[in-house]
């Protein structure tokens, strides 16, 4: 599945190609015909990423929630971040997106918000989603910009804030191809 936008394109990645991002990333760019410039897959997203690909080996149906979607800059085929659901949507039709993008020139230019934009629409022609939340910590300024321009209300305020997007304030997405 793919989502596109004006400057991006917005691809999940197959339990394959998870595999081969971990394994063997110079691969992955040959097949999806890109550049990786995002988070080195390393440490802590290393252990995520391949905790992912376990969910999705016990629940194959649930792949567009359990693995990563790239944020390919259109321009040059650069994979600039990625984003996520972080597990399925609960029993009260929420779930939970996680986004980032890699910490250098492709910060402060948009990218960001409109590729939360088209995802969260895209989401939200989801019957089993109702409800998309998010956390972020308080001293990040620029994703907290980020949530706001995308129509996010901040609900909760702990250690972190939390922020949620109701189905009511969707509109379709630009452009969604199939599998």
């Amino acid at each position: 599945m793919e989502i596109e936008t004006n400057r991006l394109f917005i691809k999940l990645l197959t339990l394959p190609q998870l595999k081969t991002w971990v394994n063997n990333i110079e691969l992955l760019e040959t097949e999806l015909k890109c550049k990786y410039g995002a988070e080195p897959v390393k440490g802590n997203f290393l252990d995520i990423i391949n905790s992912q690909i376990v969910k999705i080996e016990n629940e194959p149906e649930n792949l567009k929630y359990h693995s990563f979607w790239f944020i390919i800059r259109k321009e040059d085929n650069i994979v600039m971040g990625s984003m996520g659901y972080k597990n399925i949507p609960n029993e009260t039709k929420e779930i939970e997106v996680g986004y980032g993008l890699a910490k250098n020139e492709y910060e402060h230019n948009g990218y960001m918000t409109e590729a939360l934009q088209s995802f969260c629409k895209e989401a939200l022609l989801d019957e089993r989603i109702e409800i998309i939340i998010a956390e972020t910590e308080k001293e990040n300024i620029a994703s907290k910009r980020v949530l706001e321009k995308c129509g996010f209300i901040k609900y909760k305020e702990e250690e972190s804030e939390w922020w949620k997007l109701s189905k009511q304030y969707a509109t379709p997405p630009l452009h969604i191809t199939g599998l």
